[in-house]
Order: structure tokens, then sequence, then C-alpha cells
């Protein structure tokens, strides 16, 4: 899919898990990142081969054309083949300057670009603590499968990082009493 992309771009969400940890688990689909800045080159690189919709709101709204705006508040593009196939992909939208993340839910959480990712046999993914960060909102099972498989592999400095942000983000969390 990335083959001669240009832009920046890696793997979130459980699949960034699953590189780090590694404990196997079912995925609902592939959850590819890039910075929202990127749009316009991710749909000029798939155009003809995905359908691309925007998940804003609540709502899926389909991108005919490259020149369909897509709202700043957009965090989700859903792809798939075609109106036929089921969704394959859930390409995560991040906030980010060509140096800086800064955290959807809490601006004063800021991280260096490179610092955010990882990789492993030439594929990038997001580091475990800034997607333990992520998912730490919903607090669904399968996030806390996640945090458990990751957190005795975190080094000091990543559980560092991630107590700090989820101080921040997320003062009551149970995550803060295991870190």
């Amino acid at each position: 899919m990335f083959a001669g992309y240009d832009g920046l771009w890696w793997i979130a969400g459980g699949w960034a898990i699953e590189a780090f940890a590694g404990p196997h688990r079912s995925h609902d689909d592939i959850d590819p990142s890039i910075p929202q800045r990127d749009i316009p080159a991710l749909r000029a690189h798939l155009a003809g081969r995905y359908d691309i919709w925007q998940a804003d709101d609540g709502s899926l709204r389909p991108l005919v054309s490259e020149t369909d705006p897509v709202s700043d508040t957009c965090e989700n593009l859903w792809l798939r083949r075609s109106g036929a196939d089921p969704w394959e992909y859930d390409f995560i939208l991040m906030d980010a300057s060509s140096t800086t993340w800064t955290f959807k839910r809490d601006a004063r959480i800021r991280r260096s670009l490179p610092d955010i990712v990882w990789e492993r046999a030439g594929i990038p993914y997001l580091r475990p603590e800034v997607q333990l960060l992520h998912k730490a909102q919903g607090l669904r099972p399968k996030d806390q499968l996640d945090f458990d498989a990751c957190r005795p592999l975190l080094n000091t400095d990543s559980r560092d990082w991630l107590r700090w942000a989820l101080g921040l983000a997320h003062p009551a969390h149970p995550w803060l009493k295991m870190l």
C-alpha cells in the first residue's frame, strides 16, 4: 500500500502493540496512521485503488474526488477496495507538524515526531507508550490486555513518559498505580 508513498506513515492500534509485545490477538482492521496535514498526499497516492471515507463526528462520508474537503476535526479515514467489500483500513490521523506530535485530547502533551515511532523489519510502528495513551480513555478489555502485555517490557523512559502523560490527560486512571 505504501510503496512509492513519500509521506510519513506508521502502523498504530493493536498491531503496533502486538509488534512490540508479541502476543497475538484478533484485530478488526489495520490501523495505519499519518499526520493529518498529509491527507492530500495520501489521497493522491491511493486514488483509484481504494474507496476513502471520512469518519467524523459519528458519521461516515465518502470522499468521491481528490478535491472533496476533509473536515479539520476528522480523526479517521476508513478505506475499502469497493462499496461491496468490507472495511480494511482505519487510517488514524494524528496532529503533527513537521517536527512535533501533539496529543489530540490534551495539547499539553507533545513529543518530537521521530520519538513517537519505532521500526521493526522496515515497518514503522507507533511507540507503545503513545499507543497506550490513546487507548487509555476507552479502557476496553482489549486495551487492558494490551497494557498488561506492554507494561513489563517498557523501559524506564517509556514508563515515565506514559505515567507523566496519563497524569495530565487522565489523572485518576487506574494504570497510573501500576506504572
